[in-house]
């Protein structure tokens, strides 16, 4: 029975998420190991509403501030060189990587 990997990535930003998403597709079409994904996971929205006015006095004023998480999800088969190349991905900032191998 061959290993998977499964492979979540997680960011703030899309085009960053989705850059990593297509490095890892064309390492896998390179090497030649199957690959299901990228599947898009439900976006995390984080809403913070805050007053504008640090006093407390005059109009009751909001400003509402937003971050949005994007999730992706690959399943990958567990080749040597297929996790050897995925170490050495330029992952740029805000993006998280977490690599989990199943059999």
């Amino acid at each position: 029975m061959t290993q998977k990997a499964k492979i979540s990535l997680t960011g703030t930003d899309t085009q960053g998420v989705d850059k990593v998403c297509n490095q890892i597709k064309a390492i896998s079409e390179r090497i030649g190991v199957n690959m299901s994904g990228p599947i898009p996971l439900p976006t995390k929205r984080l809403l913070v509403p805050v007053r504008k006015s640090p006093d407390g006095e005059g109009t009751e004023t909001w400003e509402r501030w937003e971050m949005r998480i994007h999730k992706r999800l690959i399943y990958l088969d567990a080749d040597d060189r297929a996790l050897r190349q995925l170490m050495r991905i330029q992952v740029p900032d805000g993006v998280n990587i977490e690599i989990v191998l199943r059999t």
